[in-house]
């Protein structure tokens, strides 16, 4: 299981929203200067790096919690979001090649084609599976051991 913590930002019924970003990590990180995590969360004020959880635990508003993905939801994920709409472009770019020989637009048009179909297929199979892959509360933190961590 990969873990990471976070503090509950809002609640919305039996689901807490938590925002994973700490400031203190990004200033201990040697990559600070060029990170991408790190400019977001200075422009968006935290918001894009926070995700929608069950709250089984009970969490309130301020508290820290850990929260947790097994890395295999990770990388089927990752697999999802990237291979498979990189793989239907280059299908689709090879068909448009070889049922068009000779110019270059089918081939364009087949990727473009091929990528959407890739795009929109990852987003069907998350919508179906979504749920294995959505990170879980695992626990709230204990006092002591929140503010040792910032």
């Amino acid at each position: 299981m990969i873990t990471e913590r976070g503090r509950i930002v809002a609640l919305k019924g039996r689901q807490a929203w938590v925002q994973t970003i700490r400031e203190s990590a990004c200033q201990s990180c040697s990559a600070r200067a060029a990170c991408g995590q790190k400019v977001l969360a200075s422009v968006s004020s935290g918001r894009a790096n926070q995700v929608l959880v069950s709250n089984t635990v009970g969490a309130e508003v301020g508290d820290e919690v850990t929260l947790a993905i097994a890395e295999t939801a990770l990388l089927k994920a990752s697999l999802l979001v990237y291979a498979l709409p990189l793989l239907l472009l280059v299908i689709g770019a090879l068909a448009g090649q070889m049922m068009f020989p000779g110019s270059e637009a089918p081939a364009i048009i087949g990727a473009v084609l091929g990528l959407g179909l890739g795009f929109w297929s990852a987003h069907a199979l998350q919508h179906r599976q979504g749920a294995d892959w959505r990170p879980k509360l695992l626990n709230i933190c204990s006092g002591a051991e929140a503010t040792t961590n910032h």
